[in-house]
């Protein structure tokens, strides 16, 4: 056994690579681009959307590789903390930089996590037609309470746990872009604008909050580095964790763009606040919708 293999602080190095890329997948979707979508298209009006997607992709690649780079040499846990604290070790730095990144994600954190969180009860909506915000809170705090609980156990148990809702995610995506290309229509996707791609200002503007957004949704794929400490061979397991989360999202997120496009015009789907659900729907009827949305909120929960 390697001096990477040995548990530390009484961790177990339960993770091997599928645990390890289910989790930072299932981090990666979540409910982010089921309500995400119509914002990116409508942030640059119209289907080349797309550049945002793939712009976003490159540059989640691009940080990943640092993340890799930090996790293969210092493979603890705590990411983000521990990293700061490792390489500033011994200097002035090494008390106030870990200390201001945990300052800052008593706030960021919540907020991040929020957002799934409501998420979540939006699409509860499509249920609940009318349901108040009070409700919506309620739903929020329920699932927050029903997660804390899911985690409080094993790691061994939670990597299992991890792959299950994995595959519910990969479930949902995968029926709707089998369904988009089922039904796909050039005519439809490739509606571009007049001056769709002429650089300007507002295209520059448009563009930066697409990848803004974007951002947002691949967010996540530097997950495993904060559990570093309980990964199998993390030296090789993390940087390919990685590396596949990245890759495989982007190419989800690009094809579910494409296929509800396909299928729900881009000028009515930027007004849509279901649009997976209103997807369906428009295909197979409100009993597939209903279903798939359950499946979205599978997504969220995972």
């Amino acid at each position: 056994m390697s001096v990477h293999e040995q548990p530390r602080d009484g961790l177990i190095r339960g993770f091997g690579l599928l645990h390890a890329a289910a989790l930072n997948m299932s981090n990666m979707v979540g409910v982010g681009p089921f309500i995400t979508i119509p914002l990116i298209i409508a942030s640059i009006g119209g289907p080349q959307c797309m550049l945002g997607w793939l712009l976003g992709a490159v540059l989640a690649i691009c940080d990943g590789l640092i993340w890799s780079e930090l996790a293969a040499a210092l493979p603890g846990t705590g990411g983000t903390y521990y990293y700061l604290r490792e390489i500033f070790r011994g200097t002035r730095l090494g008390g106030i930089l870990p200390f201001l990144f945990i300052w800052q994600f008593i706030f960021s954190g919540p907020l991040e996590i929020a957002s799934g969180y409501i998420g979540f009860s939006q699409y509860v909506g499509y249920f609940w037609r009318g349901m108040t915000p009070g409700g919506a809170r309620a739903v929020a705090i329920a699932v927050g309470v029903l997660v804390t609980a899911m985690l409080y156990r094993r790691v061994t148990a939670v990597g299992k746990l991890t792959v299950v809702l994995w595959v519910g995610m990969l479930a949902t995506v995968l029926w709707i872009i089998a369904a988009g290309l089922a039904h796909f229509d050039a005519k439809v996707v490739f509606d571009f604008p007049p001056g769709a791609f002429t650089f300007s200002t507002g295209f520059a503007a448009g563009l930066g909050s697409a990848m803004l957004i974007a951002m947002y949704d691949f967010m996540g794929y530097y997950d495993i580095c904060y559990v570093g400490g309980e990964v199998r061979n993390p030296e090789r397991t993390i940087p390919r964790a990685i590396l596949i989360s990245v890759v495989v999202v982007a190419a989800i997120y690009a094809a579910m763009n494409l296929s509800i496009i396909a299928v729900v015009p881009w000028r009515e789907a930027v007004q849509s606040k279901f649009i997976a659900s209103e997807f369906i729907e428009r295909l197979y009827g409100a009993r597939a919708a209903g279903a798939v949305t359950i499946l979205v909120l599978w997504t969220a929960l995972a």
